[in-house]
């Protein structure tokens, strides 16, 4: 298929591994222009020689870091079409274990972080014509996971700022939606499973395995693309089956 993204520009945040650098590569692979943030500076540079992206180091927390990252995109490329907010996840933990600290990062990493890109990328990406805001979330989501008592807190209320957002930038053109992965064979999945999953942990997904970053990725395509342009307001599971919800 198609997408159509040859020549479109795309922001993706987290992206020297895991997720974000399949993101990234899937972009790149369709020939847009993809810049890349990442606070590991070898990773993150050696990742984006590697698939002809721009490399931006920084941190999705510090507002200064991401003035810098729009500046150096626009100065590289000209506009910003794809905005792709993608960060680590907040510790594990226990609802009755955090600590006032912790929720407060939570807040700055997942939630502040995407109102203030989504504000500089805002008038790049409603120039455009095809604006796309696209945010990993996580399956937590749609079903809260154990011991993941901050993402569990704060991811839904991404979501239902992502949401308010689709209603309020829909008029533009700009679609905005989340993509909520299940268990993505990644690093941080790693400190779930040290010694991979089990039988038993496998059975839980009715497919049977763990999902690759890149079939996230693909995703991440389609609805950076024109053929998804009817979709909006939107949150789509990755997760081969594991959340057993409707909606």
């Amino acid at each position: 298929m198609e997408l159509g993204l040859r020549g479109r520009t795309a922001i993706v945040c987290g992206a020297s591994a895991g997720i974000g650098l399949a993101s990234a590569e899937a972009l790149a692979a369709e020939g847009a222009n993809v810049a890349m943030l990442a606070r590991g500076r070898e990773a993150l540079e050696r990742e984006a020689e590697r698939i002809g992206a721009l490399a931006v180091r920084g941190d999705v927390a510090n507002p200064r870091h991401l003035e810098r990252l729009v500046e150096q995109t626009l100065e590289a490329f000209g506009g910003v079409d794809i905005l792709v907010l993608n960060s680590g996840g907040p510790p594990r933990t226990r609802a009755l274990d955090i600590t006032d600290e912790q929720v407060e990062d939570a807040v700055a990493l997942l939630l502040l972080s995407a109102v203030r890109l989504v504000r500089l990328c805002r008038p790049h990406l409603e120039a455009g014509g095809h604006g796309r805001v696209l945010a990993i979330t996580s399956s937590a989501v749609k079903e809260p996971v154990d011991n993941l008592a901050l993402s569990n807190a704060i991811r839904p209320g991404l979501t239902g700022w992502l949401k308010t957002l689709s209603r309020e930038l829909g008029p533009t053109g700009v679609t905005v939606n989340a993509i909520a992965p299940g268990r993505i064979d990644t690093d941080r999945l790693k400190e779930v499973y040290p010694d991979g999953p089990s039988e038993t942990d496998l059975a839980a997904i009715p497919l049977r395995r763990l999902g690759a970053p890149r079939e996230l990725g693909d995703v991440v395509c389609f609805l950076a693309s024109d053929r998804a342009a009817y979709v909006t307001g939107a949150t789509i599971a990755v997760d081969g089956g594991l959340t057993r919800g409707l909606f």
